[in-house]
């Protein structure tokens, strides 16, 4: 099994432990900031529908493109 006495690792009670490699934290961190920055940039996107503040449909501006709510179009093409 292990080496015994390894520079790389801990051993206690008999469980021998081995230090990350510096690759191995660096990555872990670097992934764990950009899982957190992900994270908290949903929550300001989709915070106040989570928490139940808003619907979702409310608030995201004029997305209709010149398309009107309603029945105005129908009801113009059955008077004419």
């Amino acid at each position: 099994m292990g080496g015994g006495g390894a520079s790389g690792s801990t051993t206690y009670k008999g469980y021998t432990i081995h230090h990350p490699k510096r690759w191995h934290t660096v990555t872990g961190k670097g992934l764990c900031a950009m899982m957190w920055f992900w994270v908290l940039y949903r929550a300001k996107q989709d915070g106040p529908v989570v928490l139940g503040w808003r619907h979702p449909w409310e608030g995201h501006g004029d997305h209709s493109h010149g398309h009107e709510h309603g029945n105005e179009h129908e009801a113009s093409q059955q008077t004419s």
